[in-house]
């Protein structure tokens, strides 16, 4: 199964994984690593690392970053630099974990490659705008 980390400045990761809990139920081989306010990259690789040894990896990792170039994001890349099986995608969402849920549970070999492409889909797809004048253009075309 994929193991997905969701790594975040502050506690958005821990929230975002206990709001899709609400929706998907208890979600497994998954874990949030969170940069605090005074801490650093040796702070967060040592996160990554104990979430690394609590997961199942073997199948491979996917860590879902709030923000390309941050922290979070800097450190998964040096950690998934030179491992085949690992993958880094930013941007994370609902929508995005959501989706990682249902990939862990319908695939029981691992596209790394196909994995990531799904959650930038699901994290794409899952923006979407409302406008009081697209109800107004939908009654005009009637």
């Amino acid at each position: 199964m994929l193991a997905v980390i969701v790594g975040t400045h502050g506690n958005f990761a821990i929230e975002l994984i206990r709001t899709c809990e609400m929706i998907c139920g208890t979600l497994s081989n998954v874990k949030a690593v969170t940069l605090l306010p005074g801490e650093g990259a040796e702070d967060l690789a040592r996160k990554y690392e104990t979430a690394l040894s609590e997961l199942d990896i073997e199948d491979g990792v996917l860590f879902l970053n709030d923000l390309f170039g941050g922290s979070p994001y800097n450190a998964a890349c040096r950690i998934a630099a030179g491992q085949e099986k690992y993958g880094v995608v930013t941007g994370v969402n609902l929508s995005m974990l959501i989706e990682m849920f249902g990939y862990q549970q319908a695939y029981s070999e691992v596209d790394i490659i196909g994995a990531m492409e799904k959650a930038v889909d699901a994290g794409k797809n899952g923006m979407q705008c409302f406008h009081m004048s697209t109800i107004q253009n939908e009654e005009d075309d009637l």
